[in-house]
């Protein structure tokens, strides 16, 4: 049985070897002649150049990435702010007895408060005290510089006072403002909040009727003219830097710490 068997296998194991060599070499052929072909078809005028394809592969072996431009990123406009020198272009204010006016003392202030402003990049308008810029003005905030009488009161007339605009729609702000006014503004030059001399002019001050009612605005007398004068003539860099800080408190929106109790 089984010599038979093995008779009858062996001429099926010399078909299957030829049939494997015979498709190993029809297919061997088959790519020999599809080469053949591509290699004819190979030329300039195809779709694919072979300096494209050349370049192509080597950008995907460098794994180069196609730059894309993004968009700059710009910083944002400093919001303007309005500078009003007390009586300047009107009238000179108090006036001393050895001739210095308020008007002088306000416009030096003033001006040094608006270099100090625009050494931080904001825009500034400094303006008279009836400027016709004020009608509808609009601005992030506007400070009012004044000074208190040259006549001697008593001892306790010595100090700065502040008062907001009350009607503002944003009352928030404009209390913020005064608070950054007077906090800061102490701090620079050690003088003591005067609020119980604060006068029914500062509080109903024409300007705050002329600007525009969203423009938070405050009135500042930096000092009073007779016990303060060394300090308001002799040293305005101080008075003027410590009104800058405060307008900066504001519109930076700066923390406010109080050594003493808020006024």
């Amino acid at each position: 049985m089984s010599e038979h068997s093995t008779r009858t296998k062996l001429p099926t194991t010399r078909r299957s070897k030829s049939f494997s060599l015979l498709t190993a070499f029809q297919t061997i052929a088959s790519a020999g002649f599809l080469v053949a072909t591509l290699l004819t078809l190979w030329t300039p005028s195809n779709l694919f150049s072979n300096r494209l394809i050349s370049e192509m592969l080597v950008s995907m072996q460098r794994n180069e990435v196609p730059e894309v431009a993004l968009p700059t990123m710009t910083a944002a406009p400093k919001p303007l702010i309005g500078i009003v020198a007390g009586h300047w272009g009107n009238d000179p204010g108090a006036v001393c007895e050895n001739g210095t006016t308020e008007m002088d003392v306000n416009l030096r202030i003033a001006t040094l408060v608006a270099q100090y402003l625009k050494a931080e990049g904001y825009p500034v308008d400094l303006m008279q005290e009836y400027d016709p810029k004020l009608r509808i003005y609009q601005a992030a905030a506007l400070v009012s510089i004044h000074n208190d009488s040259c006549q001697y009161v008593n001892e306790e007339a010595t100090g700065f006072k502040v008062a907001a605009a009350v009607g503002t729609v944003h009352q928030e702000k404009a209390s913020r403002l005064t608070s950054c006014l007077i906090n800061r503004y102490q701090s620079r030059t050690g003088l003591k909040y005067h609020e119980n001399t604060i006068t029914p002019d500062m509080q109903e001050y024409h300007t705050f009727d002329e600007i525009n009612s969203a423009t938070p605005a405050a009135i500042i007398e930096t000092g009073f003219l007779n016990l303060d004068y060394t300090l308001l003539t002799e040293h305005p860099d101080i008075v003027a830097r410590g009104v800058a800080d405060g307008i900066l408190c504001y519109v930076r929106n700066e923390p406010i710490e109080w050594s003493t109790p808020a006024p």
